[in-house]
């Protein structure tokens, strides 16, 4: 069985914060993708990878270039869709609402929106399909959790007490073979 890491990065600080930013193609400030770029420094990979979103391809065009690489744009790893709350602030929305979402965002999805199970489907076929070589791929604090999920088996309640900051690193190590897994070796924000 061989072994490999992945880096998961999530994009730097977005022109918008402080919002339900899933589908919502907003742009990355200059000091988030200088943040990324710090971030990538040493890291040892053959192949940068990101989300099709704006805040997620800067920084991986700008890394995979201090790295002399080409990314790869998969939209699989975009951040989970909040439908009728994308944009907005968590004030702006029914606490209510917002409450069950968070303690069961399959049961209970934004409206409109995307359920949990979809994201780690989604997250889950892109593990799938990334090539045996260590990889960073650039994405969102959903994406990640959801990959977390796919590798070590989080479940979800743990998943919510990771802290991914703006341009944080996850590094696992996966072990391919007929049942995939990854172990975290580290996290750096």
């Amino acid at each position: 069985m061989s072994a490999r890491t992945l880096y998961l990065m999530r994009h730097g600080t977005p022109a918008l914060t402080g919002r339900m930013l899933g589908r919502t193609d907003c742009g990355v400030t200059d000091e988030g993708v200088a943040a990324c770029r710090a971030q990538a420094e040493g890291l040892a990979v053959v192949r940068v990878i990101a989300s099709d979103l704006r805040r997620a391809t800067r920084c991986a065009e700008a890394v995979a270039a201090d790295l002399e690489l080409t990314p790869h744009i998969d939209p699989r790893w975009r951040e989970l869709d909040f439908g009728a709350w994308e944009g907005l602030e968590s004030g702006a929305i029914d606490t209510a609402a917002l409450g069950r979402f968070w303690a069961d965002p399959d049961a209970n999805p934004p409206p409109g929106g995307e359920r949990w199970t979809a994201l780690v489907e989604r997250v889950g076929a892109a593990i799938g399909d990334l090539p045996a070589e260590p990889a960073l791929v650039v994405t969102h604090g959903g994406a990640m959790r959801a990959a977390l999920h796919v590798l070590c088996g989080f479940p979800l309640p743990q998943l919510w007490g990771f802290d991914l900051p703006y341009a944080s690193v996850l590094a696992l190590r996966i072990w391919d073979g007929p049942a995939r897994s990854g172990q975290i070796v580290g996290l750096w924000p």
